[in-house]
């Protein structure tokens, strides 16, 4: 870990807090044009999300009316059921989004790997900076929203399932994360600018609890249409 994702993970509260648990649950309400784009319209609209800390590991629950909950961990995704009996599920899902565009629909465990995928990665961030293999570099200045953001790099090793290897994000002057960039490799490469905001503080950690997603142009910016997703993250808890 260098200095900058030192710095950036200070700000949001520090690594020996961060290690002093092991999970983090939120209550979630999910909207935006994917869903149903991906002929999921509703199926996660609101539930419960929990990630692990220490290791590559989601779950939904209650996964809509498909499923009592999903179980991802990068390399396997699972449905289960209310006895924890598995219903289906894909020991290679990345494999199965070959050819894929934006507009190609999703199965059931497609769904869950993308959700997994997505919560895991956004409740770790900035710690998961402080992984081994996990590289970033400032790139300098970005002016958005009347304030002057720090443009971050990052690159992500093979060990971890994340939506493009090559990603960004970008912190304001209290170094804490207004902005994270990635491709979806699994839906088309689909560009998004993924913005962040209203922060609380839970068990001394910083969460921001407001998350909108949007199309991201060849030039960095972003479309104010159509609302790819938005999450609204509520009662989260560290255990």
């Amino acid at each position: 870990m260098n200095a900058v994702a030192q710095s950036i993970i200070e700000a949001h509260g520090g690594l020996a807090q961060w290690r002093k648990f092991s999970t983090v649950r939120a209550d979630l309400v999910q909207g935006g044009a994917l869903w149903a784009l991906k002929g999921h319209a509703g199926t996660l609209d609101r539930t419960t999300v929990t990630v692990a800390t220490d290791r590559q590991w989601a779950s939904h629950a209650p996964f809509g009316a498909l499923a009592a909950r999903s179980d991802f961990t990068g390399s396997r995704v699972a449905l289960l059921d209310q006895g924890g009996e598995v219903m289906a599920a894909h020991d290679d899902p990345r494999a199965s989004f070959e050819g894929h565009t934006l507009e190609t629909p999703w199965d059931a465990l497609q769904l869950a790997f993308f959700a997994g995928c997505a919560m895991w990665t956004y409740l770790n961030t900035p710690f998961v900076l402080a992984w081994d293999g996990v590289e970033c570099e400032e790139q300098g200045a970005w002016n958005e929203q009347g304030e002057e953001w720090r443009k971050i790099a990052i690159h992500y090793p093979a060990g971890l399932e994340v939506f493009s290897k090559a990603q960004a994000i970008y912190v304001g002057s209290d170094k804490l994360v207004r902005r994270l960039d990635y491709d979806v490799e699994i839906a088309g490469n689909t560009p998004g600018a993924h913005y962040v905001s209203d922060y609380t503080t839970v068990s001394g950690i910083h969460f921001p609890t407001k998350r909108r997603i949007y199309p991201r142009t060849p030039d960095g910016k972003s479309l104010s249409e159509p609302l790819v997703v938005s999450i609204d993250l509520h009662d989260i808890t560290l255990s």
